[in-house]
């Protein structure tokens, strides 16, 4: 049986993983979820990137927002306003809400994320082994123009959700991490891995993030398999999202080429760009990683399966 590891954000992250399951329904797949978007609301723990996953692959996804659950009503929030209680800003469904209080409850009565995130997959029943990247508390950051002039962190969630991006990042911290050590199950699948996958998630605040913890970017280095990449950029502009904000704070372009290289022949082996970004291919190659073009639109779940398809085709090359 082929064991696949999965480095995961949100909703990229989740849509080419009901693909991979589609393209490879015989294989073990871990999946390593972001953590540094969690956020504390209304005395919740709440962890957008894990639950899109959960929610992605167990059915209960809000399919056009590709966030939040199916069917959802918001009476606590409209409830919560009245009492002039916020953020308004974070929209938490009553169906999601009863998430996050199971999870507060459960690390409130001792146990770690990785095992919360366990008894909440017994529900859904992804499909997958899920992971935090991490059982430790790490936040990312933004670091922006405060209206003094002079600088200020809020948290990825603020910068994203109320703020809409809108103005410049300057740096991103993902705080905690350095202290942070991976989740218990992380570094046993890399090192038992017979292929690793970066899904075009936000190479800065999803992969990024998860590779900021010590032990994990040195565990994929290790473990002697081909790791490969599908880009989040096509045609200089991301997929979805914001992506472009992130890299310019850490000074990387807004190209297939440009994250490739941000992630590194060290750690990189192959490389799939849109058929858009074909030109990139050779500056890519010349880099020390394996490229091809392909579409890389995820239209639809076939879409996704075609692209998992390419990806482990490519780790097949490299493998040889």
């Amino acid at each position: 049986m082929q064991r696949i590891v999965v480095l995961a954000g949100g909703i990229g992250g989740a849509r080419f993983l009901r693909g991979l399951k589609e393209a490879a329904p015989d294989a073990e797949v871990t999946v390593v979820g972001n953590t540094g978007d969690d956020i504390h609301l209304f005395g919740l723990k709440v962890c957008p990137d894990l639950d899109t996953v959960m929610y992605t692959l167990g059915g209960g996804i809000h399919e056009e927002q590709g966030w939040g659950r199916a069917d959802e009503t918001f009476t606590v929030k409209e409830e919560l306003a009245a009492y002039g209680v916020g953020p308004d800003w974070f929209g938490l469904g009553d169906r999601d809400f009863a998430t996050h209080i199971v999870r507060t409850q459960m690390i409130g009565a001792g146990y770690p994320l990785s095992a919360v995130t366990e008894a909440l997959c017994a529900r859904w029943r992804p499909g997958v082994r899920l992971l935090p990247m991490t059982d430790d508390r790490v936040e990312t950051h933004v670091v922006i123009e405060a209206e003094d002039g002079g600088r200020k962190a809020v948290h990825f969630q603020e910068y994203w959700v109320r703020l809409r991006a809108s103005v410049p990042a300057q740096a991103v911290i993902p705080v905690g991490a350095e202290q942070a050590k991976p989740a218990p199950g992380v570094l046993e699948a890399l090192s038992e891995a017979d292929v690793v996958l970066f899904p075009p998630s936000n190479p800065v605040v999803s992969i990024g993030t998860i590779l900021a913890v010590p032990g994990i970017r040195e565990a994929i280095a290790d473990a002697g398999v081909p790791v490969v990449g599908l880009s989040p950029v096509i045609g200089g502009a991301p997929v979805r999202g914001m992506a472009d904000r992130m890299l310019a704070a850490i000074g990387v372009e807004t190209t297939a080429a440009a994250v490739a290289g941000h992630y590194g022949s060290g750690l990189l082996d192959g490389w799939l760009v849109d058929t858009a970004d074909s030109g990139a291919v050779a500056e890519v190659e010349a880099a020390g990683i394996r490229c091809r073009a392909v579409p890389l639109l995820m239209t639809d779940v076939g879409a996704a399966a075609r692209m998992a398809r390419e990806a482990l085709g490519l780790a097949e090359e490299v493998r040889m």
